[in-house]
């Protein structure tokens, strides 16, 4: 399959905007500064008293030529049916996070995901389209 990061494309551009003026709630309540952890439960907080369906730490399984391999992985969030959501707390936002938010778009049915980064002054935002 094909993919890339753009910004030109956003589908589910409504329901990303909402993530992201929940997220930049957050932020401005809490800083920057606190470990990943914190802005989860900040934004199940959020998300719940904005009435947003969402799922933690969703379960997904990784397959290799149909085979279910015995490791799978676990997306931070997944928003309305169809954003996956990645949390970040650190400098600065790294291609292996892209790479990590493209690689979960290939095991759910998502075709959007959207990198947060609370480690900054200012909230950090990627979008990442399959």
């Amino acid at each position: 399959m094909d993919y890339q990061i753009r910004q030109d494309n956003l589908p589910y551009k409504a329901e990303t905007d909402l993530i992201i003026n929940a997220a930049i709630e957050v932020h401005k309540a809490l800083g920057c500064g606190f470990l990943e952890i914190v802005y989860k439960d900040a934004l199940c907080i959020e998300f719940d008293s904005r009435g947003y369906f969402f799922e933690r730490e969703k379960h997904y399984p990784v397959y290799y030529w149909e085979v279910l391999l015995p490791n799978s992985f676990y997306a931070d969030f997944i928003v309305f049916d169809s954003v996956i959501l990645e949390i970040k707390s650190k400098s600065g936002i790294a291609n292996e996070d892209l790479a990590q938010a493209i690689n979960y778009l290939k095991c759910s049915d998502c075709k959007v995901g959207l990198v947060l980064n609370f480690g900054k002054p200012t909230l950090e935002i990627k979008r990442v389209v399959f």
